[in-house]
């Protein structure tokens, strides 16, 4: 080590018991993220493990193709899931965006 540094062996009590005393009666505690966002996400994350490899299987057993064509299937499933929720987030987003500009226009009345 070539730099030593002067650190205090007992911390000073004033910060500690200033910390203390010092509550916020006006504490925020929603979570940083909504539920509904939660649920999409968990969602898709479910639809993007479950569709693909059901469509590779319903293809493979029931239409007939082989492992290629059944895997070249789930690929494509797995980009229609991914592309739809891309979609959904960037409705809502949208939606968000236009609710707070009517609501700013009526505060601004």
């Amino acid at each position: 080590m070539s730099a030593r540094r002067n650190v205090e062996k007992f911390p000073v009590k004033d910060n500690v018991a200033s910390s203390k005393s010092e509550k916020s009666s006006d504490s925020d505690v929603t979570p940083a993220v909504p539920t509904n966002v939660i649920m999409k996400l968990l969602g898709f994350s479910a639809a993007m493990v479950v569709a693909p490899i059901g469509i590779y299987f319903v293809t493979v057993d029931y239409v007939g193709g082989s492992a290629t064509v059944g895997g070249i299937v789930a690929a494509i499933m797995a980009n229609i899931v991914l592309f739809t929720y891309i979609y959904v987030a960037w409705k809502d987003d949208q939606a968000e965006r236009e609710a707070d500009a009517k609501h700013k226009e009526k505060k601004a009345q």
